[in-house]
């Protein structure tokens, strides 16, 4: 299989690079959609071989599905990446085994975070698992303004083996910011009633179904008690203190400071619609 490669990018020269140099052991069509970049990625990628497109970004849902939609793909298979995921060389030769017409419709990937330097290794959230390799056409990410998973229109899925590095390598004050905004949509998301082009929520279903059935589990909880609560399940019963000091850092920001935050924001809401 030579899957076309899509890959999203914004003032990614850091870690773009890595990014497409494994793309092109596993695809001779690589796009990549940026965001009006004002550092070097678009010369970058175009160095690279890549196929650029710049489109003004309005969120991943809607950039990811605008490149589904409109990129001239030639190959009957899609792999999906954002500017900072790069593929181990067990993910790399896993893809490469694969036939031209292999069993399933669409492949699991799983994903780690690099965080600080450090790849984190527990917590609960290693690795977690996503939809990014799919036949051309059947395919598509959802329309949430948070957290966007891609969904299979038809089809089965399988999964494969090694990891994409999620590199996070931007500096904790642009972390934190990308973060607030996140939890912003985040609540957005949670007062819309759309339902449409959204993943299913089931406890039996596949890997991304699964975690939206927990995801709503912890959504019944009460404000504020959450993020007190996930935050012990993954840094002590998951064993996220394991991972160090990044460790440390990353469970507390994202697990309790982030999903707090959220709640704040949800409790701000409600405070300002009672009149108070």
């Amino acid at each position: 299989m030579r899957p076309a490669v899509i890959v999203l990018s914004f003032n990614s020269e850091a870690t773009l690079g890595a990014t497409l140099e494994r793309a092109r052991q596993v695809s001779d069509e690589i796009h990549v959609v940026d965001s009006y970049s004002s550092d070097g990625s678009v010369e970058l990628a175009r160095g690279a071989g890549a196929r650029v497109v710049e489109r003004e970004f309005a969120n991943y849902g809607a950039q990811r599905n605008w490149a589904i939609d409109n990129l001239p793909i030639a190959s009957p298979w899609q792999l999906h990446l954002d500017a900072d995921e790069w593929m181990d060389d067990r993910l790399v030769a896993a893809i490469q085994a694969l036939a031209d017409e292999p069993e399933h419709d669409g492949y699991f990937l799983p994903r780690y975070v690099r965080f600080l330097g450090r790849v984190l290794r527990h917590g609960g959230m290693s690795p977690t698992w996503h939809l990014r390799l799919f036949r051309s056409g059947a395919g598509r990410c959802e329309e949430r303004k948070y957290d966007q998973h891609y969904l299979l229109r038809s089809g089965t899925t399988g999964e494969l083996e090694g990891a994409m590095i999620d590199d996070v390598r931007m500096p904790l004050t642009e972390w934190i910011a990308r973060h607030n905004r996140w939890a912003s949509g985040e609540v957005e998301e949670l007062n819309s009633r759309e339902t449409g082009g959204r993943l299913r929520a089931d406890a039996r279903g596949n890997r991304a179904e699964r975690k939206r059935y927990l995801r709503k589990q912890y959504d019944r909880l009460p404000l504020f008690v959450r993020p007190p609560l996930l935050f012990a399940y993954r840094y002590v019963l998951r064993r996220g203190f394991l991972d160090g000091s990044e460790g440390l850092i990353f469970w507390v920001l994202q697990t309790f400071w982030f999903r707090f935050l959220v709640d704040s924001k949800i409790w701000e809401q409600r405070h300002a619609a009672g009149g108070a």
